[in-house]
């Protein structure tokens, strides 16, 4: 399961005296994977969707029980408002960030793979598209277009009525729509590309990388003012090519490059003397590289080492 707290429920939760599960734990419990992907994909942060998670779960201990009909959407409803309150405070946090800001990249188990609309949703590429909405906009598209709530229980999330959240909902699907890949991209289309950019890294062939980066590629990349990465996006395949291979070619042996499976896609860990310095991941479009991501910030590359669970 996604990482616990000592303040929410674990599989480990004491019993009530009778030795049955206390029914407010066991009905976090059930729903805690969900949760926590529902925080992740409104904040595109594993450590702030596991705060949301502690206040969620503290709001949900002081529930009657008997007036809840549907625990699951009841569960989701209290998340996405802790969420939505996290994220306007983050928004204002970002804007001090040193650099751009990424996405924290999750090692994820096959089976988020095999859920393509999951895989999609939590990919890199959709993440930072989601990072453009207005937040009740990414709360509203998250929960219909990756979680098929009705426009009823999402009403009762956002505080806002049926209505507008239906307006909402078209405004946030034709953002997501104009920047968005043109289609779904299958894990195997990006193994093949993160295959040809691995040899091309690894060989520093410099035409093989050209090759596989489309001309008006962007490059960014995340050190939060804590590792040395790119302080603006770089674009321009010729321009990315050099900067990879002027970058990587100075640490000859002592690297090492290993897909991995990163919020459902397959992507490049790479390690520096055994030692994990930065996670890539791409934007795939027409069979090339449209978008590359490194993530080098140390606070971001704790979920590499453990996988996450994630779950609609």
């Amino acid at each position: 399961m996604a990482g616990t707290s000592p303040t929410t429920p674990d599989a480990g939760s004491p019993k009530k005296e009778d030795d049955s599960p206390d029914p407010a734990t066991e009905m976090f419990v059930a729903h805690r994977n969900l949760l926590f992907t529902v925080a992740y994909e409104m904040l595109g942060s594993a450590a702030d969707a596991e705060d949301v998670l502690q206040e969620s779960w503290l709001r949900w201990a002081g529930v009657d029980l008997a007036m809840v009909r549907d625990p699951r959407a009841y569960l989701v409803q209290i998340a996405t408002r802790q969420a939505l309150n996290r994220l306007r405070t983050l928004g204002r946090r970002r804007e001090s960030y040193v650099g751009p800001w990424l996405p924290e990249p999750l090692l994820t188990a096959p089976d988020v793979a095999e859920d393509v609309a999951l895989a999609d949703s939590v990919s890199m590429a959709m993440l930072l598209v989601l990072e453009t909405l207005r937040p009740a906009e990414r709360a509203v598209f998250v929960l219909r277009e990756v979680f098929d709530f009705g426009y009823d229980e999402i009403a009762a999330a956002v505080d806002k009525s049926p209505a507008t959240v239906r307006q909402i909902a078209h405004r946030a699907r034709a953002h997501v729509a104009a920047r968005r890949p043109a289609g779904v991209v299958s894990a195997a289309e990006t193994r093949g590309a993160l295959d040809a950019f691995q040899r091309a890294v690894e060989t520093g062939d410099l035409q093989n990388l050209l090759d596989i980066l489309a001309p008006d590629i962007v490059l960014l990349g995340d050190g939060g003012g804590v590792r040395k990465a790119v302080l603006r996006p770089v674009a321009g395949a010729g321009k990315v090519a050099r900067l990879l291979a002027a970058g990587l070619g100075r640490f000859g042996a002592v690297l090492s490059l290993q897909q991995v499976q990163v919020n459902g896609y397959p992507a490049l860990v790479l390690r520096l003397d055994g030692e994990i310095d930065s996670v890539v991941t791409v934007r795939i479009d027409d069979g090339l590289i449209t978008g590359l991501y490194v993530v080098r910030n140390p606070e971001k590359l704790s979920r590499i080492e453990r996988e996450t669970a994630l779950r609609r």
